[in-house]
């Protein structure tokens, strides 16, 4: 079992990284959909690189729960961000499909492994 400070550790990298990858993906977004400057690639990349390494950080031995675990993390931050940046707020549909992700992340996080 993981001690408190880890799992802390954990979910402040998955949210540092949810910020960076939704920042930079937005960036994206902002330049294709939204007519914004070319120059919005340079912070996105920066985002989406910074994104990647958080990731590295994440104390478990195996990359692919590592980012399944990252996903239901991801989803929320997506959530918040549309309800923050976008000015949409998220509907019951939204949030009760985030609570089952969250509850996925859970498991994957806290599950007993041999």
């Amino acid at each position: 079992m993981r001690d408190s400070c880890e799992v802390s550790l954990t979910y402040l990298i998955y949210a540092l990284a949810a910020l960076f990858e939704i920042a930079g993906c937005f960036a994206f977004w902002a330049w294709l959909r939204l007519a914004r400057p070319v120059w919005w690639l340079a912070p996105g990349m920066v985002s989406l690189v910074l994104f990647a390494w958080l990731l590295t950080l994440v104390p478990s031995e195996a990359a692919g729960r590592t980012f399944a675990a990252y996903g239901g993390i991801y989803i929320v931050a997506s959530l918040l961000w549309l309800w923050l940046a976008e000015n949409r707020v998220p509907d019951r549909w939204d949030i009760g499909g985030a609570m089952m992700c969250l509850a996925g992340t859970a498991i994957i996080l806290f599950a007993p492994r041999s």
